[in-house]
């Protein structure tokens, strides 16, 4: 428990002031062009994470946004309940409410990553050609999708816009804002909602840690730079359409700093 909370403590002082928050969407695209520039002129070492069924991928990035929803749901639904207790902001029946409001911030990233892989695939299919090793002499067959060309053992090419990289980026800049509301909690570190909100904490950093990871073994190994650079700049822009501009509207899911007036979040977010 002791290493537990030295490694939470050593994790926050990182996250503060916001230095995270502010460098790592630049971060992102540096790795995207990096990468992509490494992987164009073959400097990249075989490894393990070339394969598309190593661990990492198979077990957390395909599930990326379960792990994400998964951990942030009673992280978020713990620290502004105890926040908004803690300041004295609301009765029990508000506070919870509050926790409803802020939590519907992850019905919001599930519609945005729902709409956004649906596009990807739509995009695919329309712009694919399948390529089959079927004989000269039988008719050509039109494949309308990636899945049908699959069936007949054909290789479908399209513009394959990098999903990896939309969601990566977009789970990575979500958890960082949300764990941002541990700036401004005050928590007795002997109760045992110390332990657990830590823990979360905790098992939030290493997760974003996995994202970063994987978004960079997918800009060295994956995908053309087209495609990995509209990825990430979705990604971008669904994280800066919500927390940047429409979380600070009052008819919003709201930021996870409840006790600050409007005014002054914004200048909390951007300084």
């Amino acid at each position: 428990m002791e290493r537990l909370e030295r490694c939470g403590r050593g994790l926050r002082a990182g996250l503060a002031a916001g230095q995270v928050r502010r460098r790592l969407p630049w971060l992102l695209l540096a790795i995207v062009l990096l990468g992509s520039a490494l992987k164009d002129g073959d400097l990249v070492p075989e490894t393990p994470m070339r394969n598309k069924r190593n661990p990492l991928n198979v077990y957390f990035v395909k599930v990326a946004w379960a792990w994400t929803f998964w951990l942030l749901l009673p992280f978020i639904a713990v620290t502004t309940y105890q926040f908004a207790e803690s300041k004295f902001l609301y009765g029990p029946t508000k506070s919870i409410l509050m926790v409803l409001r802020r939590l519907s911030a992850l019905l919001v990233g599930t519609a945005v990553w729902y709409v956004c892989t649906g596009l990807f695939m739509y995009i695919e299919n329309l712009t694919g050609m399948c390529s089959t090793s079927g004989k000269l002499s039988e008719p050509r067959r039109l494949y309308a999708t990636k899945q049908e060309c699959h069936q007949d053992n054909g290789i479908w090419n399209s513009f394959d816009i990098s999903g990896h990289c939309f969601l990566l980026s977009y789970c990575a800049l979500m958890i960082v804002e949300e764990v941002a509301v541990l700036e401004g909690l005050s928590i007795d570190r002997n109760s045992k909602l110390h332990v657990v909100i830590n823990g979360l904490f905790v098992s939030l950093c290493f997760l974003t840690m996995i994202w970063v990871f994987m978004f960079l073994c997918t800009a060295v190994y994956f995908h053309n730079f087209s495609q990995k650079l509209l990825g990430v700049l979705i990604g971008l822009s669904a994280w800066y359409g919500t927390y940047r501009f429409w979380y600070l509207k009052p008819f919003s899911p709201g930021l996870p700093l409840p006790n600050i007036p409007l005014s002054s979040k914004k200048y909390s977010y951007s300084r």
